[in-house]
């Protein structure tokens, strides 16, 4: 290969609307939404296009264990909550599919990742503007233009550079996603190729290599590794499981999934946590860790119920399940071997275990937008730890020279609190960018989304009538 080409920007003097960086199921969702512009009665229709490195779409592959299912219900797919006449919704895919019928009996308000995974790449299929094999390398403003410029290259078969592009937009989105995390002790192992140290996120793709591990450690307590957990378990034999599972929460607990401990995933609670201070925010996201990094309390019963199973002869299946532990230190042992020091909290006490793998369900972080976003670094006004500052239309915090607008799809936790990853909330999130972007209300929103009333009415609000036995406002708003 001689090196990348330039690659002809079509229109150069025509710029996008909107252009999307990542292909996620978040600018998926705005990407089904704003096709579905031109087919809305007086809407205007938007010029977008999105980008995504990758050559397809492709939703944690690697987490598509069979039969895992989705923590939201059906309806929480790309674009319902917003639009449910959309041609991109689920029950659309389903008839497309022929499978509308066979869907209706089974009765499952509950769809598998592996299902709803084929459902994004079905719409990612069908809408035109996506453009998979495209990195982004740069941002920049246009002061002269007053536009965005956005500089690519577009990749080959092989991910190597094929051609340079760029393109122009008066708006970006950015929905770059997540990255798996790795704990710092476990980091030189699981980028050692010999030693079997994996992150939960590629988890199939190693599972073979997994189960023919003579011991298995799974580290961390959230969906996925209970997931992880309750595959290798049924994987291995009664009596020779050779399992173990540990994690720093105190227990393996139940994800909070009331009816009311819903309702904080809803634009009612996304505007009330927004209007926060920025340290009362920050106290509140990891205090709330069991609305979104519990278990499933049905794959808790699994786990129980295939533990329960193998004691029907006697004896105890050979696992250990320790919640309350941290791993301090950890190396390797012979060739492939790891040695895993842990501490545990509230005891105070210290061991150390040899296993054969580990497998790392320790969750994602939200990827830095620094190298991307540093040619606009200058106009982005950011909060006092440093990260950009979000508005409540989902738009970073600009100079007023910028007269574009860069939206954020979850990126925005520490602004819009724990729903900014929840697929319940994309497409309501994806209406209320495009109808920012419109000034219109092609996609009306509800006004109130919950039962539950967040915070007090203060009195710099609006007075209303009340009812017997509401509780008054009592103090002021600082």
């Amino acid at each position: 290969m001689t090196g990348p080409t330039t690659a002809s920007t079509a229109q150069p003097d025509a710029p996008h609307d909107l252009v999307g960086i990542g292909i996620g199921p978040f600018n998926l969702s705005l990407a089904a939404l704003a096709h579905g512009l031109r087919h809305l009665e007086g809407a205007t229709g938007l010029t977008a296009a999105f980008y995504d490195q990758r050559r397809d779409f492709r939703w944690h592959p690697g987490l598509l264990i069979d039969g895992a299912t989705l923590q939201v219900p059906f309806l929480a797919d790309l674009v319902t909550l917003a639009d449910p006449a959309s041609p991109w919704s689920f029950l659309r895919y389903l008839r497309h599919k022929e499978r509308l019928f066979p869907f209706y009996f089974a009765e499952r308000f509950h769809i598998t990742r592996a299902e709803y995974d084929a459902y994004c790449r079905w719409v990612a299929d069908g809408i035109p503007g996506l453009h998979f094999g495209h990195q982004i390398d740069a941002v920049r403003w246009n002061p002269e233009r007053g536009l965005f410029e956005v500089d690519f290259t577009q990749l080959d078969a092989d991910g190597e550079a094929e051609a340079l592009g760029r393109t122009h937009t008066r708006n970006l989105v950015l929905g770059v996603g997540t990255a798996p995390h790795v704990p710092d002790p476990l980091k030189p192992l699981a980028d050692a190729p010999t030693v079997p140290v994996i992150h939960s996120g590629d988890y199939l793709d190693h599972r073979d290599r997994i189960l023919g591990a003579e011991h298995v450690t799974v580290v961390g307590a959230g969906q996925s590794g209970a997931e992880v957990f309750l595959d290798l378990l049924r994987a291995r034999p009664a009596g020779r499981e050779r399992l173990t599972w540990i994690a720093r929460t105190e227990a393996f607990a139940p994800m909070e999934y009331s009816k009311l401990g819903l309702e904080h995933f809803t634009p009612d609670y996304t505007r009330y946590f927004h209007a926060l201070p920025e340290p009362v925010r920050d106290r509140l996201v990891p205090a709330q860790w069991q609305l979104h990094k519990g278990i499933d309390p049905g794959t808790i019963a699994a786990i129980h119920d295939e533990l329960y199973r193998r004691t029907l002869h006697g004896g105890w299946p050979d696992t250990v399940l320790t919640p309350g532990v941290t791993v301090r230190t950890a190396g390797r042992v012979a060739t492939t071997r790891v040695e895993l020091h842990l501490e545990h909290t509230q005891q105070g006490a210290r061991s150390r275990i040899t296993t054969d793998a580990v497998v790392l369900a320790t969750g994602y972080q939200e990827r830095p937008l620094t190298r991307l976003l540093a040619g606009l670094d200058p106009y982005v006004r950011k909060d006092a730890s440093g990260r950009p500052r979000i508005d409540a239309q989902h738009r970073m915090v600009l100079d007023p020279a910028v007269t574009g607008t860069v939206f954020v799809q979850n990126g925005e936790r520490h602004t819009h609190g724990i729903g900014a990853p929840d697929l319940g909330l994309a497409a309501w999130r994806s209406a209320r960018i495009l109808n920012t972007l419109t000034g219109t209300d092609p996609y009306p929103l509800p006004e109130r989304t919950a039962f539950t009333t967040f915070g007090l009415e203060t009195a710099k609000e609006q007075p209303r009538p009340h009812t017997a036995g509401e509780l008054l406002p009592l103090v002021e708003q600082v």
